[in-house]
């Protein structure tokens, strides 16, 4: 399928910063910009190093994010504020939480309470996932945004 994007606000090029920094309230949301975009016109960010990226749609109190792994990547324990749920769309992780560790492939999902400790390894291919925060994930605000790399998926077909 080729596809041709364009942005609602401008009519064309990519939509910056639609829906993806907080509620209409906060200083960094564009007020009267879309809601509805295609998630590779989101921002893409800086999560761990140069291994670990995504793009977010956030609304008031929920974030999206389309989480790529590259092969091998490590997201070492951490826990934050957030309840978290997961799936992977592609490749596979070794996701750590309670000491137990599984291998999840495509359609492996998690469940994770708020501040419950949990830790991955991606695959020798990496991994696609999509993940969902309650409340929103606001530290996200200060990830650098990376710029001319085109995302892993979707894939154009």
């Amino acid at each position: 399928m080729n596809r041709t994007r364009s942005s609602v606000a401008t009519g064309t090029g990519r939509a910056r910063g639609i829906g993806v920094h907080g509620p209409p309230s906060s200083p960094r949301y564009a007020p009267g910009m879309s809601n509805l975009i295609d998630i590779v016109d989101a921002p893409l960010l800086r999560v761990w190093g140069d291994a670990v990226r995504a793009r977010r749609i956030q609304g008031e109190q929920i974030t999206l994010a389309i989480v790529e792994l590259e092969p091998h990547a490590i997201v070492p324990e951490h826990r934050h504020e957030a309840e978290q749920l997961g799936m992977v769309i592609t490749g596979e992780m070794h996701f750590t939480l309670d000491g137990e560790t599984r291998v999840l492939g495509p359609g492996g999902t998690w469940r994770i309470t708020a501040n419950r400790p949990h830790g991955v390894a991606a695959g020798p291919a990496g991994a696609v996932v999509v993940d969902v925060f309650t409340p929103i994930r606001s530290d996200w605000d200060r990830l650098e945004v990376i710029e001319g790399e085109t995302p892993r998926w979707p894939t154009a077909g």
